[in-house]
């Protein structure tokens, strides 16, 4: 396996590592739990796992290449998890920040 689809892939976990704990996060505050209650308690434990990830998508392909693929990941899963899940509307603001996303991750895309 190349080191640019390993290191996507392992951006791809992160991202869906943080969505997991970016959820748990949402549900803990919008039921009002206090700081230090169980669910935002593991919403920080599965923040720090995704971590190990971040390090193994670093070791395959530069930060930039990373930070990018991971953030377009996130804003994509975030919008569609927020649209789906939360019952949030999706805008023309949003999706053209998509859009943007979607671009700049294949600007971004460094073959070698």
């Amino acid at each position: 396996m190349s080191h640019l689809v390993a290191g996507l892939l392992f951006s791809l976990l992160t991202a869906l590592v943080v969505l997991a704990g970016d959820a748990v996060l949402k549900i803990a505050a919008d039921t009002g739990r206090p700081l230090l209650s169980s669910p935002v308690l593991a919403g920080m434990g599965i923040y720090a796992a995704s971590a190990l990830l971040w390090f193994y998508a670093m070791r395959h392909i530069s930060l930039a290449q990373a930070g990018v693929a991971y953030s377009m990941l996130t804003l994509l899963a975030l919008c569609l998890m927020g649209v789906v899940w939360f019952d949030e509307k999706l805008y023309f603001r949003e999706i053209a920040g998509i859009a943007c996303a979607l671009a700049a991750m294949i600007l971004m895309v460094r073959v070698t």
